[in-house]
C-alpha cells in the first residue's frame, strides 16, 4: 500500500480516516475499538462459562492488542482523550484476560 494513499473507514456512513495501523482492515479507530471490545467481551464470557477459546479468537485478541499499542504510539503527539481512554481500557481488559487464562484451566479449542 502506498504511504500517500489515504484510507477511509469502510463502515457505511463513516468517512473517518483509518490510522496506518488499521489501514489493511479499513477501519477508523472508533470502529476498531468497538469490534475489539466485542471480541474481548466474548472471550471473557467463554472463559467464565468454561467454554474453550479458539485459536482464532486468541489470534484476534493478540492482534487487537498490537494494533492498540501502535495506535497509542501514532497518536502520542495529538492524543484524543476519549479514544486514548478507550485504548488504555482495552489494553487493561486484555491484560486481565491474559491473567485469567494463565491462572485458570482455560481450554483451547483445536481444529479437527
Amino acid at each position: 500500500m502506498n504511504a500517500g494513499v489515504s484510507v477511509r473507514c469502510a463502515r457505511p456512513g463513516c468517512a473517518k480516516p483509518a490510522p496506518s495501523a488499521l489501514a489493511r482492515a479499513e477501519l477508523c479507530l472508533d470502529h476498531f475499538l468497538d469490534e475489539a471490545f466485542l471480541r474481548t467481551d466474548q472471550a471473557l464470557t467463554r472463559c467464565r462459562e468454561g467454554s474453550p477459546l479458539t485459536k482464532e479468537s486468541l489470534e484476534w485478541l493478540l492482534s487487537d492488542a498490537l494494533a492498540t499499542v501502535k495506535n497509542l504510539e501514532e497518536s502520542a503527539d495529538e492524543p484524543q482523550p476519549e479514544q486514548r481512554d478507550r485504548m488504555l481500557e482495552l489494553l487493561l481488559i486484555l491484560a486481565n484476560l491474559h491473567e485469567y487464562v494463565a491462572h485458570h484451566s482455560v481450554r483451547l479449542e483445536h481444529p479437527a
